[in-house]
């Protein structure tokens, strides 16, 4: 029997060593934004499955392209206004001398993406678009250790049934490799079985992390997609953004690779995903401190397959963290289900 897998000592992408994760968000607005960056630039790359994305800078992480690194990643809230948070990293990555090297110019590179929260009944009236100076926020908070649940572009995301929310996970692997995920999740299905608190994603879960209630033991479960969004506001508003990151050297084709492979912990853990009105996005990083071996084929494999588990994890947690707040218009599941 092989070893089981087991998480980093944070159990959150941060366990691959050098990144940093930082949260901004109002109460008020129900939203918010997350940044990863690191202590150096990461090779990237980004894999979009769904049918209603928001993004920006994401044409330069195709293998084909010049750049092969970049500077942070952003999450955000706010539909295609939070692609403006973007502006407020790059303020901060600039201050501190970071970006691409064009002669004497230094240009910080952000890719972002966003998640629609614009009707999940916070305060939206602004005259001055608040994401630049949440993406800068988010930048100048970002460490090792970070919260999950209602926090960052976690802050106002909504499920079919539930409060969405910010959540991570790691996996260390048994060739000395780490994996991470980061994940926002505002999607149209659900990521609990119907009518009760188990998980979509509870055959992955390690310990108790989100609850340890194991999977529910009725058959024949959403043989057709329920969601409260449909009838409630609007059913076009919804979305998955995540990161997953590894420490291993990878091209940016090999970085692909594992975003796509990703994908599938996110249809394990959302039901149903990758739908015409979910933006469903995941991009990838690599630090590259832990050298492939001369065949890579085997660590890709088991890369991509944690990757996966981790997103998977990733999601059941940040619903399982997330809290009430004055003015929702869907329960948390600790509302209903209590913490475990």
């Amino acid at each position: 029997m092989s070893e089981p897998l087991r998480p980093g000592p944070r159990n959150l992408i941060t366990d691959v060593a050098g990144l940093k994760v930082g949260h901004a968000a109002e109460a008020g607005l129900k939203s918010g934004t997350t940044v990863l960056t690191g202590d150096a630039p990461f090779t990237a790359g980004v894999s979009v499955l769904g049918g209603a994305p928001g993004t920006r800078e994401t044409d330069l992480l195709a293998p084909d392209k010049l750049v092969g690194q970049v500077d942070a990643l952003v999450l955000s809230g706010g539909s295609a206004f939070g692609l403006a948070a973007a502006d407020g990293v790059m303020d901060g990555l600039r201050a501190a001398g970071r970006g691409f090297e064009v002669g004497p110019v230094r240009v910080p590179l952000v890719p972002a993406a966003i998640l629609f929260d614009l009707l999940n009944g916070g305060d939206k009236d602004w005259q001055d678009n608040p994401y630049p100076a949440l993406g800068r926020q988010a930048f100048d908070a970002a460490a090792a250790d970070f919260a999950l649940g209602s926090v960052g572009a976690g802050c106002g995301a909504l499920t079919g049934t539930l409060k969405g929310g910010l959540g991570s996970a790691s996996l260390l692997l048994p060739s000395g490799i780490t994996v991470g995920a980061l994940v926002a999740a505002n999607p149209f299905g659900s990521v609990t079985t119907p009518d009760a608190p188990h998980f979509w994603a509870a055959p992955f879960e390690i310990g108790a992390e989100f609850g340890g209630l194991g999977p529910d033991p009725r058959a024949g479960l959403s043989l057709r997609p329920e969601s409260a969004k449909m009838p409630a506001f609007n059913s076009r508003g919804n979305t998955t953004i995540a990161i997953v990151a590894t420490d291993a050297a990878l091209s940016k084709a090999q970085v692909h690779r594992m975003a796509v492979a990703a994908h599938d912990g996110l249809a394990r853990a959302i039901l149903p995903a990758h739908s015409p009105v979910d933006g469903d996005l995941v991009f990838a990083a690599a630090t590259g401190t832990q050298a492939l071996p001369d065949d890579p084929v085997a660590p890709l494999l088991e890369i991509g397959h944690a990757a996966a588990l981790c997103l998977s994890r990733a999601i059941a947690r940040g619903v399982y963290e997330a809290t009430a707040d004055h003015g929702d218009i869907l329960p948390c599941w600790q509302a209903l289900h209590g913490p475990r």
